[in-house]
Formats: C-alpha cells, structure tokens, sequence
C-alpha cells in the first residue's frame, strides 16, 4: 500500500530551518516573524472559564453543549450580520487547520471530482484535496472556473497570505456563481475581525447570501481573535443540509472539541473587549513593521486586513528571507503559499512589543 504522504509536497516549513538557524545566530537573538502564533497571553476570564470546566469525566458531544451552540449562533448573527440562525446552522471542530485538511474527504470526494481555491493561498486547501485523492485547481478568479467536476470552491478573505479582502460584490458573484454551477461554496473567514484599511464581511451577511444559507459555510477560529491557538478551537456555521452530514461523521469519528473548551469557547464569543485590546496590541505592531520595512527598501501589497505584511523587493523570494536572516528576522518565502508568491515574503507581526521593537531598529539601523 504507497504511503498517503506520498500525495502531499514536502512540508514547506522544514525548508525554512537553516534560515531559521541563521537568525538565532544574531547577537539579540531572533526576531521570528514566519509564523502567525499568538503570543499574547490567554485572557483571564477565558482561562477561567476553561478551569472551572476542568471537571469533565464525561464525554463531550460532538455538536456541543446547548450553551456552546447559543454562543455561536449569537455570534454569528451579532457578528457577521444574519439572522435567524439555528442549532442545526453551527458545528464546532477542533481548530480550523483540521477541518481545512479534512472536509473534502468528509464529504466524500475523491477521484474525478475537484476542490478549487486561490493561487496564492494556505497550502492547506491543496493538501485537503490531495489527502482526498481529489484534483486542487489554483485560481485568479472564481467565476473563471471550469466548473465540471468541481464540487468545493474555497474563498479566503481575508486572505492568509496576501491580506486581500474580497469586496460585497466579489462575495456576492462568487456566491451567484457558486450556487448556479452546483459547487458548495466554503469560505475561510478566520481573520474577519482583523480588518485594518477595509471591513471584511462573511459570505453569511444577507447582503451576500440573499438570505439563505443554501449552499454556503463559513469557517471561523478563535486562534487569532482570543489567542486560542493551543486550545484548537473554531466552528462552521451554515448550510444545515451540510453541517447535518459533517455532524454524523465526525460523531462516528469521535471528533469532539474538549468539554474545558466549550466553556472557554461560550467565555471568548461572549466578551468583546478582548478582542478590541488584541487588535489594539496588532495595529501598533503592523504599524511598526510596515513603517520599516517600507523604509529598507520594501513594497507592501494589499495586506489590508489579517496578521501578515505581504512584502516584496522584486527579487526571489528566498535571497530576501536570507537577507533578513542575516539581521535575525525570519519570514516565510512566498513561495509557501503558491509560484505566484515567488518574489514575496509574508511578514508576521505577532511577535511580542519586544521583538518587533528588534525588528524594527535591525531594519531602520
């Protein structure tokens, strides 16, 4: 039986490593802005929440407790703007990179049929297809699709890496388009609250959906918003016909957020001033970086929205990530996220004050 990496590219960040040994060689040390991690500290009312469902013998229900799925169907609906949604229209899942990876196998796809996302995406999306044995179709534009055979079209806005942000009529075609050729459409929205010079919108709003959930999903994380990264939590919330079916699997799959993390996940979604001083703590950070990176020499592209810089200087994009190791800054190459991002690098700014007060005087010095 051939192994089923045998399907995957070689995972990217393995290659970064002798850069990632270069900039810890920097007498300050490194500045590492590759990876898009939270460092900030959990909130406490958060972490309170989650303690005091430390008691938690039992099994967890894969659809969640009733309070989980009140909290999330108020927060979409406070949120992302629609109305009326239900139990049936959320699903919790354990973190949004295993849902990305898993779904097209989840819903059956496989040989002959084909899953459709941005050139320049996560690479995720492509593994998720190839971990199906379905065909990954990079696009420009969604609606210039080949629509044969293509069962699932992935939107990302905004975008991880680019930070683009699709605008209300680029949604609502995409929607249109989606929902006349039969594909589910399945929109990465895990970075909506970090808009920074647009305001992203969900593919739920009424104004994009006409309404109706038929056909759409959205995928939103708590990662990013609440610096639960090492909690793996994240939820969908849609098409209930869709959500059913991945309801059923995932019970026989035993997939089931952590008990302590429901509860924390019901604290997050409740509280709103967390999330206002987080992006409070970011803005500064962008703010900083995107000043000195443009001052060495540097072109910011879209980057709009999310947590990255989408930076180039016109050359490839590996003799700027070793440039930059050389002052101790690791980035990640464009070229993780598609051959379109050759000449890029995607600058992250959730590295601590500290850090990127580094980052900044190694680039301006």
């Amino acid at each position: 039986m051939p192994p089923v990496s045998a399907r995957l590219p070689v995972f990217p960040w393995d290659r970064l490593e002798p850069y990632k040994a270069t900039a810890a060689a920097h007498p300050d040390g490194i500045v590492d802005l590759s990876v898009g991690t939270p460092v900030d500290p959990v909130p406490e009312l958060i972490r309170t929440a989650l303690a005091g469902a430390a008691d938690s013998p039992g099994y967890p229900t894969v659809w969640g407790t009733p309070a989980l799925r009140d909290a999330l169907t108020g927060w979409v609906e406070r949120r992302l703007g629609a109305r009326g949604v239900t139990h049936t229209q959320v699903l919790p899942v354990i973190g949004s990179k295993e849902l990305v990876a898993s779904l097209p196998a989840q819903l059956g796809l496989g040989p002959g049929d084909k899953v459709a996302f941005p050139r320049l995406a996560y690479p995720t999306y492509e593994v998720g297809a190839r971990l199906a044995g379905a065909e990954p179709v990079p696009y420009d534009e969604p609606t210039d699709l080949d629509p044969a055979g293509l069962k699932l079209l992935w939107l990302n806005s905004p975008s991880n890496p680019t930070g683009r942000v699709l605008s209300r009529d680029e949604l609502r075609a995409a929607v249109e388009w989606a929902r006349a050729h039969g594909a589910l459409l399945v929109s990465d929205e895990c970075y909506l609250e970090l808009g920074w010079e647009a305001d992203p919108m969900s593919v739920l709003h009424p104004d994009i959906s006409g309404g109706s959930f038929d056909g759409l999903v959205a995928v939103h994380s708590l990662s990013k918003r609440s610096n639960l990264a090492g909690y793996r939590a994240a939820f969908l919330a849609g098409d209930e016909s869709v959500l059913g079916e991945l309801l059923k699997i995932r019970k026989h799959g035993g997939m089931i957020v952590p008990a302590p993390v429901q509860a924390a996940t019901v604290a997050a979604l409740g509280d709103d001033k967390h999330v206002a001083e987080q992006r409070e703590r970011y803005e500064a950070r962008r703010a900083a970086l995107r000043g000195a990176l443009q001052g060495h020499g540097f072109r910011i592209e879209h980057s709009e929205a999310s947590l990255y810089l989408w930076a180039t200087r016109d050359e490839p994009c590996w003799d700027t990530v070793g440039a930059l190791a050389e002052l101790g800054i690791l980035v990640a190459p464009g070229e993780f996220y598609g051959p379109a991002g050759g000449a890029y690098v995607r600058v992250a700014f959730t590295a601590t004050d500290e850090r990127v007060a580094a980052a900044v005087r190694r680039l301006t010095a």
